[in-house]
């Protein structure tokens, strides 16, 4: 694949999934641009620093932005935990504005100011938790679920000029850490993933390999999901002292 003369915008992509997703698409050939809270930068970036849940911020973004937008990778998230722990109102709502609301008013926006390039692809970055969650993940979880359904929302009012499609990652590491056992073994993969399994599938989606894709979300989780877990079953057994 090759991006040169394509321009990539992502979000929170100053570290993990996005930061990988950032320097795939420099390797690449494209030019790539971060907005992120966090002020680290790339070599080879251009970086805005600023919160996208400030919709005064994504406004100030899109204004400075010089050139189109042939790829927009909505990657930011928080998680502010949830029932068990007394999420509040507010931290409830924040983790939605980054999340959910800050991909679609910036999709707004760059279709206001024209700014989106022929042939341009949205992916939305999402979670398996979308669709299974721990205790007390209320606010992220809720977040994933609507970027879920914002990607075939978009995708359906976006026909014709721009693809939109979203990646669902399970348990991914970010840290370079090495799992055996049964952190291993409940993958059908066989290993936990890395940040570079998210980013090929990105590439992919932005490609006109996958002219033929809209409004798609594709699970990266080495089968985990899929795989019923009981007692004894790839290392696991049951505490019964809890």
């Amino acid at each position: 694949m090759t991006f040169t003369n394509q321009h990539a915008v992502i979000t929170g992509g100053a570290n993990g999934i996005g930061r990988c997703i950032a320097e795939a698409f420099l390797r690449h050939g494209a030019a790539v641009t971060v907005i992120d809270i966090d002020p680290q930068e790339i070599n080879g970036t251009q970086l805005f620093h600023g919160d996208i849940a400030d919709n005064g911020v994504l406004e100030r973004f899109v204004a400075s932005l010089n050139k189109p937008v042939s790829f927009l990778i909505n990657n930011a998230c928080v998680a502010r935990a949830g029932l068990l722990s007394g999420c509040s109102y507010a931290d409830f709502e924040h983790v939605q504005r980054v999340s959910v609301t800050a991909p679609y008013y910036l999709t707004s926006l760059l279709l206001q100011h024209d700014l989106f390039a022929p042939n341009a692809a949205i992916v939305n970055i999402a979670s398996t938790r979308a669709m299974q969650s721990q205790p007390d993940t209320e606010a992220y979880s809720a977040a994933k679920g609507g970027i879920v359904s914002l990607t075939h929302a978009m995708a359906v009012s976006l026909a014709g000029k721009v693809r939109v499609n979203c990646v669902s990652p399970g348990w991914i590491d970010t840290t370079g850490s090495a799992f055996t056992g049964a952190d291993a073994t409940q993958h059908p993969s066989g290993r936990v993933g890395v940040p570079a399994d998210i980013a090929e599938m990105v590439l992919f989606l932005c490609s006109d390999r996958a002219g033929f894709i809209t409004g798609e979300n594709i699970t990266i989780d080495g089968g985990m999901s899929r795989l019923m877990v009981y007692h004894g079953d790839h290392g696991w057994t049951l505490d019964e002292s809890n």
